[in-house]
């Protein structure tokens, strides 16, 4: 049986976090957590909250968390519906400080580097450690089953009235079977063989971001995106880029650039991506993921 999600065990560990989050805005259905974060105000500060190690935020549109069991309208990339059943997987939300639009190409992919670091430490406590790979721009992988997608993020920003931020959506499978996952290149833990309470990956992704994306953090953002070109599994293969007119580009993904782009080599040269242009990565097997 699929249990409900405890939002009380993860409220009690954010006291130790990174970050300055705030309580998990739990609900049991919501067509989106990306939409619900962007377009509900932050409940009352005022309520008993606990909130990361670096105490609480002073604009109440950051740090938040918005969580459900069973989210019925997401989105992905380029539009793409995001449906699972119900206590499946995580659906979840957040939102995090950045200093202007310039960061932000950066973001997707920083947040992929901490969900792989939090998926690899917490199955590896349940003595099955799996072995994420990231995918350029926002596309989490697992080894164990054949590169299949595990996690997509979908990023946002918000200028807002206050202090600019970004909504981080991560949908992440948990414990789908084949037959309930929408396409044949997804898989989930379960199917890649480890089992682990959801409470405990949101409590290891929550604290990754929070390293990662804290203001104070610079540090560690810069040593983030050094470690996300040393892990990413696109450099290297040869990758079909499509463009937003319908023509596609082929060539080897050699780097990735300052402003986050993927490097292509091409017949006729080097050439730079942005977010969302890269559909499909060609595996070293030869089929299109």
């Amino acid at each position: 049986m699929r249990n409900s999600f405890d939002s009380g065990l993860v409220n009690a560990a954010l006291i130790t976090l990174p970050g300055r989050w705030r309580g998990v805005e739990f609900h049991a259905a919501l067509p989106s957590t990306n939409e619900t974060i962007r377009t509900r105000p932050s409940p009352s500060t005022s309520r008993p909250a606990p909130y990361g190690a670096s105490g609480p935020p002073h604009d109440p549109d950051l740090w938040r968390v918005v969580l459900t069991d069973h989210q019925t309208g997401g989105r992905g990339r380029l539009g793409r519906g995001w449906q699972v059943p119900d206590r499946a997987a995580i659906a979840m939300s957040v939102t995090v400080p950045v200093a202007g639009p310039d960061e932000l190409p950066w973001v997707p992919l920083l947040a992929g580097l901490a969900l792989s670091r939090a998926i690899n430490a917490t199955t590896a406590t349940v003595g099955a450690p799996l072995t994420p790979r990231l995918k350029w721009p926002n596309d989490v992988l697992l080894a164990e089953d054949e590169d299949r997608k595990v996690s997509g993020i979908l990023c946002e920003y918000v200028a807002g009235d206050g202090r600019p931020h970004v909504v981080i959506g991560t949908g992440i499978n948990i414990d789908q079977t084949r037959g309930e996952l929408p396409v044949p290149t997804a898989t989930s833990l379960r199917l890649a063989g480890a089992q682990v309470p959801r409470e405990e990956l949101v409590i290891a992704y929550l604290a990754e971001l929070g390293r990662l994306f804290a203001p104070e953090a610079t540090d560690e953002r810069e040593a983030g995106t050094a470690a996300y070109r040393r892990l990413c599994s696109t450099l290297g293969l040869r990758v079909r880029v499509h463009l937003p007119g319908g023509a596609t580009v082929d060539g080897d993904a050699v780097g990735i650039g300052p402003g986050a782009e993927l490097l292509v080599r091409t017949e006729e040269g080097e050439r730079a991506f942005a977010a969302g242009d890269v559909v499909h990565v060609r595996r070293p097997t030869g089929g299109l993921a």
